[in-house]
């Protein structure tokens, strides 16, 4: 019987040894998709392919892993050897979309596969119509890029040449694909080795049975904080503002049952998928309901397989939420993942209040752009941009952060201007952009560059440009986003959330992204709290005397017309 001590260093040490994969990948990949922005995530699994530990990296990508190594190891047909790895970026299969390539590697230890590393990136460029693979009016999933079914890409400790060869002819900048794929194997090498120092350390058979453990202790615990909520049956909808293909609203609806310590997910009454590449595949849809059902229970759970436990999920085949192949994904993984969020904290809302924040921005923001440079030499970028967090009970919402499903970071400027043919004029919080609440909403942001090269293509992937992010408890919607081309310096182009353009050298891309709805009565807030909003340049003077019946003028209170201002008497 293993004793508790060694139970908690074990689940320290595969943490951790999920972090360390983490940071080996982001050091030694050369795209700054991920060195910069941090898209990437890592997981440890054991020899039943359960989920024992995983690093904090990217929600999509973590809730979606534990069906991709099932699936992808199910699919592939071969023995695995020592030092062999797994890839594979089929949707249907890893979860998420074209870009995040996954790779897995089992874990030898004297002969036989004690348990699994993997790790998913998400490549800046995979191939597809569009330079960033992430094309708004995809029809269909071979439209979106080079399709990889699970193969041994690794064999032994060495890559599958042909197998680089036929990648790299697929993609636009493949020495970087080269290299993220490089960094994705040393991230699961030092994962592997990490496992052997434990099992080493405190033998074999104490290392099955911390896990055992360590699994049944994240579901004593996470069934635990489930009988905290009341039993019921609680309903959320909300809607995405278009296809990409259609401009037309597209539902989806969760309904939660809560009963004793088990809590089901029933997406019946959601839409059928779409022509356009808003559609989830069921990996995403899952990643949302354990993201958000930590969010709103104890983070400090550790995430592994027995926290799911609870958990039953229906999704009905061929609905938005869970497609059928050969549909296009590439904008299901990165924005109806959000506003699948966004339904499911609407639906907890009516549970437990006090722990669900308003809407945050819903989008993640995608900008791909890419051309050639001189010498033919061609370039592609994917970043997403941040924006406003939705205001919580008793703290204000984060202004310019990257929200839910996302969790990358913001790209540096210098370092996009440096590798790129681009130029920035502006990157600044967007003022008056957070709801107004007791609680307001962070504020979003406001970045511009101007193009350097003769001529570029840019896509861009978007929601929260017509249906606002909700306010929560009183509190009033965020701001929508803003999208604009600029031509000559004078002429301003608004762009449609889900489009593709050409640019010529000289022209300028404008983008306004959304705030955070509000949290509660904006009547409410203590008048100093929107002085300093307004000396801090989020909210304006106009602002503060509209929404929050503030008055401030030329950077001074006035409390004697502000109360009359809140008791109506002006």
């Amino acid at each position: 019987m293993v004793d508790l001590v060694t139970v908690e260093v074990v689940k320290g040490g595969l943490v951790y040894a999920a972090e360390e994969m983490g940071i080996a990948l982001r050091n030694s990949s050369y795209s700054h998709n991920i060195k910069e922005r941090m898209d990437h995530s890592c997981a440890i699994f054991d020899k039943n392919k359960r989920l024992i530990a995983q690093a904090e990296h990217i929600p999509v990508h973590l809730g979606s892993m534990g069906l991709a190594v099932k699936e992808g190891l199910k699919i592939y047909k071969g023995d695995l050897q020592e030092g062999d790895m797994i890839l594979f970026n089929d949707p249907y299969i890893s979860g998420t979309h074209l870009p995040d390539i996954t790779l897995i590697a089992p874990v030898f230890y004297r002969g036989e596969i004690i348990g699994y590393v993997a790790n998913k990136a998400h490549h800046s460029d995979v191939g597809g119509k569009v330079p960033g693979s992430l094309a708004g009016d995809a029809t269909e999933l071979f439209q979106e890029g080079i399709i990889i079914p699970p193969v041994k890409f690794v064999k032994r400790g060495f890559f599958d040449e042909e197998i680089l060869e036929i990648i790299k002819f697929n993609v636009r900048v493949p020495e970087i694909r080269v290299g993220d794929l490089r960094a994705q194997a040393a991230a699961n090498n030092v994962g592997i080795n990490r496992i052997l120092s434990l099992v080493e350390r405190y033998g074999l058979d104490n290392f099955y049975e911390a896990i055992e453990e360590i699994l049944n202790y994240s579901e004593r615990r996470m069934r635990s904080e489930i009988k905290k909520m009341p039993e019921g049956v609680y309903v959320g909808e909300d809607y995405l503002e278009s296809t990409g293909v259609e401009e037309e609203k597209v539902k989806i609806r969760v309904e939660i049952t809560i009963k004793g310590s088990e809590i089901t997910f029933d997406y019946t009454g959601t839409d059928p998928q779409v022509k356009g590449p808003l559609n989830a595949p069921l990996g995403v849809t899952m990643s949302g309901v354990y993201y958000t059902l930590m969010a709103v229970t104890d983070p400090t759970i550790p995430i592994n397989d027995g926290c799911y436990r609870p958990v039953k999920l229906y999704v009905p085949k061929g609905c938005l939420m869970n497609p059928v192949k050969p549909a296009p994904v590439a904008g299901g993984n990165v924005e109806t993942s959000q506003r699948n969020v966004d339904v499911l904290l609407k639906a907890f809302s009516k549970v437990i209040p006090d722990k669900v924040c308003a809407g945050s921005q819903g989008t993640m923001n995608n900008v791909c752009i890419g051309g050639t440079v001189e010498n033919n030499k061609l370039w592609a970028l994917y970043e997403t941009l941040a924006g406003g967090m939705g205001g919580r009970p008793g703290l204000d919402g984060l202004d310019g952060v990257h929200v839910h499903m996302t969790n990358t970071l913001n790209t540096p400027i210098e370092a996009l201007e440096k590798n790129y043919p681009l130029r920035f004029i502006s990157y600044k919080l967007r003022s008056d952009s957070g709801g107004a609440g007791k609680w307001r909403g962070g504020c979003g942001i406001e970045r511009s560059w101007m193009l350097t090269s003769s001529r570029a293509t840019l896509s861009i992937l978007t929601e929260r440009n017509v249906i606002p992010p909700w306010g929560l408890k009183g509190g009033k919607p965020g701001a929508k986003g803003e999208f604009y081309i600029i031509k000559g310096g004078k002429k301003k182009i608004k762009l449609k959330s889900k489009c593709t353009v050409t640019l010529s050298g000289g022209d300028v891309f404008l983008a306004k992204t959304p705030g955070g709805g509000g949290y509660g009565n904006p009547f409410e807030r203590d008048p100093e709290r929107v002085l300093q909003d307004v000396l801090n340049g989020l909210v304006s003077e106009k602002s503060a005397r509209k929404e929050y019946g503030v008055v401030v003028r030329k950077g001074e209170l006035n409390l004697e017309e502000t109360m009359k201002l809140r008791e109506g008497k002006v």
